[in-house]
Protein backbone atom coordinates (compact mmCIF):
# COMPACT_ATOMS: atom_id res chain seq x y z
CA UNK A 1 0.00 0.00 0.00
CA UNK A 2 1.03 3.34 -0.94
CA UNK A 3 2.56 5.82 2.13
CA UNK A 4 0.18 8.56 0.91
CA UNK A 5 -2.61 5.84 1.32
CA UNK A 6 -1.81 4.56 4.38
CA UNK A 7 -0.81 8.04 6.06
CA UNK A 8 -4.32 9.54 4.50
CA UNK A 9 -6.27 6.05 6.24
CA UNK A 10 -4.69 7.06 9.84
CA UNK A 11 -6.14 10.26 9.44
CA UNK A 12 -9.25 9.37 8.52
CA UNK A 13 -9.43 6.63 11.49
CA UNK A 14 -8.42 9.57 14.06
CA UNK A 15 -11.08 12.36 12.12
CA UNK A 16 -13.76 9.48 12.53
CA UNK A 17 -13.39 8.64 16.04
CA UNK A 18 -13.40 12.28 17.27
CA UNK A 19 -15.91 12.75 15.20
CA UNK A 20 -18.12 10.00 16.51
CA UNK A 21 -17.45 10.86 20.10
CA UNK A 22 -18.40 14.37 19.09
CA UNK A 23 -21.80 14.09 17.20
CA UNK A 24 -24.56 13.00 19.04
CA UNK A 25 -26.93 12.73 15.85
CA UNK A 26 -26.10 9.12 14.40
CA UNK A 27 -26.90 10.78 10.74
CA UNK A 28 -23.71 13.07 11.82
CA UNK A 29 -21.08 10.16 12.65
CA UNK A 30 -19.11 8.78 10.32
CA UNK A 31 -19.49 4.96 11.84
CA UNK A 32 -16.47 3.72 9.96
CA UNK A 33 -15.31 0.46 10.05
CA UNK A 34 -12.21 -0.45 11.86
CA UNK A 35 -8.81 -1.22 10.49
CA UNK A 36 -8.93 -4.92 10.95
CA UNK A 37 -12.03 -5.10 8.97
CA UNK A 38 -10.62 -2.58 6.30
CA UNK A 39 -7.81 -5.16 6.28
CA UNK A 40 -10.33 -8.61 5.93
CA UNK A 41 -12.32 -6.77 3.07
CA UNK A 42 -9.04 -6.05 1.36
CA UNK A 43 -8.05 -9.91 1.25
CA UNK A 44 -11.74 -11.29 0.69
CA UNK A 45 -11.26 -8.77 -2.69
CA UNK A 46 -7.89 -10.14 -3.42
CA UNK A 47 -8.49 -13.85 -2.54
CA UNK A 48 -11.52 -13.89 -4.70
CA UNK A 49 -10.00 -11.43 -7.79
CA UNK A 50 -13.16 -9.47 -7.07
CA UNK A 51 -12.96 -6.41 -10.20
CA UNK A 52 -16.57 -5.46 -10.00
CA UNK A 53 -17.43 -4.36 -6.46
CA UNK A 54 -20.38 -2.18 -5.07
CA UNK A 55 -20.41 -0.79 -2.02
CA UNK A 56 -23.45 0.23 -0.27
CA UNK A 57 -22.60 3.17 2.37
CA UNK A 58 -19.64 5.29 1.42
CA UNK A 59 -19.39 7.99 4.58
CA UNK A 60 -16.66 9.42 4.04
CA UNK A 61 -15.12 7.36 2.23
CA UNK A 62 -12.96 5.49 4.20
CA UNK A 63 -14.04 1.67 3.78
CA UNK A 64 -13.96 2.88 -0.04
CA UNK A 65 -10.58 2.98 0.38
CA UNK A 66 -9.65 -0.53 1.16
CA UNK A 67 -11.98 -1.94 -1.20
CA UNK A 68 -10.45 0.54 -3.93
CA UNK A 69 -6.94 -0.40 -3.29
CA UNK A 70 -7.87 -3.81 -3.40
CA UNK A 71 -9.60 -3.82 -6.51
CA UNK A 72 -6.88 -2.02 -7.89
CA UNK A 73 -4.22 -4.85 -7.59
CA UNK A 74 -7.41 -7.14 -9.75
CA UNK A 75 -7.85 -4.43 -12.06
CA UNK A 76 -11.15 -3.62 -10.67
CA UNK A 77 -13.21 -0.63 -10.01
CA UNK A 78 -15.34 0.21 -6.81
CA UNK A 79 -18.69 1.93 -7.43
CA UNK A 80 -19.70 3.27 -3.74
CA UNK A 81 -22.93 4.71 -3.02
CA UNK A 82 -24.39 7.44 -0.34
CA UNK A 83 -27.31 9.60 0.08
CA UNK A 84 -25.70 11.87 2.38
CA UNK A 85 -24.53 14.84 0.31
CA UNK A 86 -22.17 15.89 3.13
CA UNK A 87 -20.51 12.88 3.70
CA UNK A 88 -20.43 12.29 -0.40
CA UNK A 89 -18.42 15.35 -0.36
CA UNK A 90 -16.19 14.40 2.58
CA UNK A 91 -15.68 10.89 0.29
CA UNK A 92 -14.67 12.96 -3.17
CA UNK A 93 -12.20 15.37 -1.22
CA UNK A 94 -10.56 11.93 0.38
CA UNK A 95 -11.07 10.00 -2.88
CA UNK A 96 -8.69 12.77 -4.85
CA UNK A 97 -6.16 13.02 -1.76
CA UNK A 98 -5.89 9.15 -2.27
CA UNK A 99 -4.48 8.26 -5.82
CA UNK A 100 -7.06 5.83 -6.20
CA UNK A 101 -9.95 8.01 -7.64
CA UNK A 102 -9.82 6.44 -11.13
CA UNK A 103 -10.97 3.36 -9.25
CA UNK A 104 -13.89 4.59 -7.44
CA UNK A 105 -17.21 5.48 -8.90
CA UNK A 106 -19.17 7.59 -6.28
CA UNK A 107 -22.76 7.82 -6.64
CA UNK A 108 -25.23 10.20 -4.53
CA UNK A 109 -28.27 8.45 -4.93
CA UNK A 110 -31.05 5.93 -3.30
CA UNK A 111 -29.31 2.54 -3.36
CA UNK A 112 -32.30 0.44 -4.52
CA UNK A 113 -33.02 2.59 -7.27
CA UNK A 114 -29.35 1.98 -8.14
CA UNK A 115 -29.70 -2.10 -7.92
CA UNK A 116 -32.83 -2.16 -9.73
CA UNK A 117 -30.71 -0.46 -13.17
CA UNK A 118 -27.66 -3.29 -12.65
CA UNK A 119 -27.59 -6.02 -14.87
CA UNK A 120 -28.07 -9.50 -13.49
CA UNK A 121 -24.91 -11.61 -12.42
CA UNK A 122 -22.65 -8.31 -13.05
CA UNK A 123 -21.25 -7.73 -9.57
CA UNK A 124 -18.37 -9.98 -7.72
CA UNK A 125 -18.52 -8.13 -4.36
CA UNK A 126 -21.10 -6.42 -2.37
CA UNK A 127 -20.14 -4.73 1.36
CA UNK A 128 -23.46 -3.35 2.94
CA UNK A 129 -22.86 -1.47 5.55
CA UNK A 130 -26.06 1.05 5.14
CA UNK A 131 -29.65 1.51 7.14
CA UNK A 132 -29.93 -1.99 7.68
CA UNK A 133 -33.75 -1.21 7.63
CA UNK A 134 -33.29 -1.36 3.85
CA UNK A 135 -31.83 -4.87 3.22
CA UNK A 136 -34.95 -6.43 3.07
CA UNK A 137 -36.50 -4.10 -0.07
CA UNK A 138 -32.82 -4.43 -1.52
CA UNK A 139 -32.18 -8.84 -1.31
CA UNK A 140 -33.83 -9.78 -4.32
CA UNK A 141 -31.62 -7.42 -6.55
CA UNK A 142 -28.63 -7.86 -4.46
CA UNK A 143 -28.86 -11.70 -5.15
CA UNK A 144 -29.88 -11.01 -9.09
CA UNK A 145 -27.06 -8.51 -9.72
CA UNK A 146 -24.14 -10.64 -7.51
CA UNK A 147 -22.48 -13.59 -10.13
CA UNK A 148 -22.25 -17.02 -8.83
CA UNK A 149 -19.23 -17.62 -6.94
CA UNK A 150 -19.57 -13.90 -6.03
CA UNK A 151 -19.54 -12.90 -2.35
CA UNK A 152 -21.79 -10.18 -0.22
CA UNK A 153 -20.24 -8.99 2.64
CA UNK A 154 -22.38 -7.02 5.64
CA UNK A 155 -21.19 -5.38 8.41
CA UNK A 156 -22.91 -5.04 12.14
CA UNK A 157 -24.56 -8.17 12.27
CA UNK A 158 -23.60 -8.90 15.59
CA UNK A 159 -23.49 -5.49 17.20
CA UNK A 160 -27.16 -4.44 15.46
CA UNK A 161 -28.32 -8.42 16.08
CA UNK A 162 -32.04 -7.46 16.48
CA UNK A 163 -31.94 -4.95 13.45
CA UNK A 164 -31.18 -8.38 11.43
CA UNK A 165 -34.00 -10.37 12.73
CA UNK A 166 -36.11 -9.77 9.55
CA UNK A 167 -33.09 -9.81 6.95
CA UNK A 168 -31.96 -13.09 8.98
CA UNK A 169 -34.84 -14.96 8.13
CA UNK A 170 -35.00 -14.19 4.64
CA UNK A 171 -31.82 -15.13 3.78
CA UNK A 172 -31.52 -18.23 5.88
CA UNK A 173 -34.62 -19.10 3.70
CA UNK A 174 -33.13 -18.27 0.36
CA UNK A 175 -31.94 -21.48 -1.98
CA UNK A 176 -28.59 -21.87 -3.81
CA UNK A 177 -26.52 -19.83 -1.25
CA UNK A 178 -24.02 -20.20 1.63
CA UNK A 179 -23.95 -17.87 4.64
CA UNK A 180 -21.56 -17.85 7.58
CA UNK A 181 -21.40 -15.11 9.91
CA UNK A 182 -17.61 -14.53 11.90
CA UNK A 183 -17.22 -12.19 14.90
CA UNK A 184 -15.06 -9.61 13.47
CA UNK A 185 -15.66 -6.52 15.13
CA UNK A 186 -19.26 -5.54 14.62
CA UNK A 187 -19.49 -9.41 13.27
CA UNK A 188 -19.51 -9.75 9.35
CA UNK A 189 -22.00 -11.99 7.75
CA UNK A 190 -20.59 -13.59 4.78
CA UNK A 191 -22.95 -14.94 1.81
CA UNK A 192 -22.15 -16.54 -1.28
CA UNK A 193 -24.32 -18.32 -4.21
Amino acid sequence: MEKQLVTLLQQLEEFGTQNDLEKEQKEERMRNITRDTGKLLAFFIKLTKARNIIEIGTSNGYSTLWLAAAAEQNGGRVKTLEVSEYKAQLAKDNFSKSGLSDRILLYEMDAGHFLEKEKTESIDFIFLDSERYHYVSWWKDILRILKPGGLIVIDNVISHASEFELFKNLVNNTKDIEVVTIPQDSGLMLITK
